[in-house]
């Protein structure tokens, strides 16, 4: 599934499914894309994927015709425009606390006159200036970019309003791991406290019209989806878990 097509999906309210990789393999991008998931993330705050990397495998997300979000180490401007220029289709942008925040991020990933991302000639994406337009290729980059923000912090929580009135947000993003630790139960989401948390979230965003996504194990997908979340993913390591357990 491409950019423009799962933007179009998750507005119908439709499931895109993904699998997060936090190491380097495009021989793995390339079996998530023929096993049938919607979409892949590359996690560059926790795992171990470098720019040099991450290019390589949104080199292949592009052969294999599948969608690929990078996570960047921070919402800083920088780290977000740095995993754009490497070629993917999006970011998951993690630790989004405020309005301001959520706007600087969305700034970071558009060009104007939606945002302030860096405008360079010799970049992957913008076919490294080779016979490209360069205003074209900024509107194209505006309308098929996507946008997932990370909500994952007590903080968060307390500006929820604020944060999910920015524009040009594609997913607002529920973080149960660092949301769990934040609220004092670190490791529990499904500890009451926690789970309530989030079930609140998930209607606040879906009560604005808005779209719901989260992590889930396979244990969990069935609830994620009745509860709205149209983005879900889970980890290679748990994939890997599940198909081993049920083979051996």
């Amino acid at each position: 599934m491409k950019a423009p097509e799962m933007k179009a999906t998750m507005v119908s309210g439709t499931p895109v499914i993904g699998i997060s990789l936090m190491f380097s393999s495009p021989q793995l991008v390339e079996m998530v894309a023929e096993l049938g998931f919607d979409w892949i993330l590359f996690d560059c705050e926790h795992g171990s994927i470098d720019l040099s990397n991450l290019e390589v495998m949104a080199i292949a997300a592009k052969a294999a015709g599948i969608t690929c979000i990078a996570r960047p180490p921070s919402n800083s401007p920088i780290d977000i425009m740095q995993v754009m220029d490497r070629g993917v289709d999006g970011v998951q942008v993690p630790h989004i606390k405020s309005k301001e925040e959520a706007e600087a991020a969305v700034a970071s990933v558009k060009f104007h006159p939606l945002g302030n991302r860096g405008l360079a000639m010799g970049t992957r994406p913008s076919n490294y200036g080779i016979g490209t337009n360069l205003d074209e290729y900024s509107k194209i980059s505006n309308s098929q970019s996507i946008v997932v923000l990370q909500i994952e912090d007590q903080e968060a929580i307390e500006n929820l309003d604020e944060i999910l009135s920015a524009e040009n947000v594609d997913v607002f993003f529920v973080g149960p791991s660092d949301l769990s630790q934040s609220l004092g139960y670190p490791g529990k989401a499904n500890e009451p406290p926690v789970s309530t948390a989030i079930s609140q979230i998930f209607r606040s965003i879906i009560t604005k019209g808005l779209t719901p996504g989260t992590a889930s194990s396979e244990k969990h997908m069935v609830k994620a989806k009745s509860e709205g979340c149209v983005y879900l993913y889970t980890h290679m390591n748990n994939l890997l878990n599940f198909g081993a357990e049920s083979y051996l």
